[in-house]
């Protein structure tokens, strides 16, 4: 990686903590480089972001990874995308889009969004509001 590739993973990372207000500390910028610091849209898990950081020489802890993700989650940075109950994925794309969950992998991508049509939801209870509505599209390869 050259310098200025360098400089601009800092610069993108800086600029999407001080967007939502976050200080950015040497824990958080280490995991925003990980996440955006090259542009792209990711999926990824508290161990799969830990286990980055690591490879990258990182010293975080696993404890911090998922503080930060959090934090990243309530700033509005990312969306948490939860399968099976348990399993949390962490989406850079913040535009409402739906997934695929890979079962024979474990991962989360992308599903065209322009293929997707809902027609109705169902009204929300008495008291309650619609949030939002997640769509994952469940697939096993064949």
């Amino acid at each position: 990686m050259s310098k200025l590739e360098y400089k601009s993973q800092i610069d993108r990372s800086t600029f999407w903590l001080s967007g939502a207000g976050l200080r950015p500390t040497r824990q958080r910028m280490a995991l925003a480089e990980l996440l955006v610091g090259d542009g792209r849209d990711r999926h990824v898990t508290a161990e799969s972001l830990f286990d980055a950081a690591a490879s990258t020489g990182g010293k975080v802890s696993l404890a911090t990874v998922y503080n930060t993700l959090r934090a990243f989650c309530d700033a509005g940075l990312l969306r948490e995308i939860t399968v099976d109950g348990s399993k949390s994925y962490f989406d850079t794309n913040m535009t409402d889009h739906p997934h695929f969950y890979w079962e024979d992998e474990n991962r989360l991508s992308d599903a065209p969004a322009e293929q997707l049509e809902i027609a109705r939801v169902p009204y929300a209870p008495e008291g309650a509001e619609i949030v939002s509505v997640d769509v994952v599209i469940r697939l096993r390869n064949s």
